[in-house]
């Protein structure tokens, strides 16, 4: 059954009681990166380690995603700056735990390519939070992994 999470806002990024940042470089420019986060949603899949469907909805303010083993999200798109920002937060879940979650990609350019930067700002019980920096390096490896695929998939387009 999908729960209402907290309806939180960019500033979250900042004072999650949670926080998990990632980089990684992509040998394309921002613009290309930023047309696989923002205008190809439906794309995550074939490169986003656990996405195995998503869709941009309402004029590609909200999107629907669900992940290997079930876990769905419902989320709306808080920043859309081509080239530079891509932000969304899960508005409903099925996943356990959660009180809030933003996820926040940053693109800078860097050389002829883009250094991308994840947030994942999230709350939700102690309990949670602990077994989420437990799961840290898993989900770096996952960036990682998932970042590279990016990577391979834009160089043959």
């Amino acid at each position: 059954m999908a729960r209402r999470l907290r309806a939180v806002e960019l500033d979250f990024v900042e004072s999650a009681p949670l926080r998990l940042v990632f980089t990684g470089e992509i040998a394309a420019p921002p613009k290309v990166v930023y047309a696989a986060l923002a205008d190809d949603v439906a794309g995550w899949s074939s490169w986003f380690t656990g996405v195995v469907w998503a869709t941009s909805t309402h004029d590609g303010r909200e999107r629907e995603v669900r992940l290997t083993g079930g876990t769905r999200f419902a989320e709306t798109v808080l920043a859309a700056e081509p080239d530079a920002h891509y932000a969304y937060r899960v508005d409903t879940t099925n996943a356990p735990g959660l009180r809030a979650l933003l996820e926040d990609w940053r693109l800078t350019p860097a050389g002829g390519g883009t250094r991308l930067r994840w947030t994942f700002a999230a709350d939700g019980p102690a309990p949670f939070r602990w077994v989420m920096a437990l799961a840290r390096p898993g989900l770096g490896r996952a960036f990682r992994e998932s970042t590279r695929e990016l990577d391979r998939r834009l160089a043959r387009q």
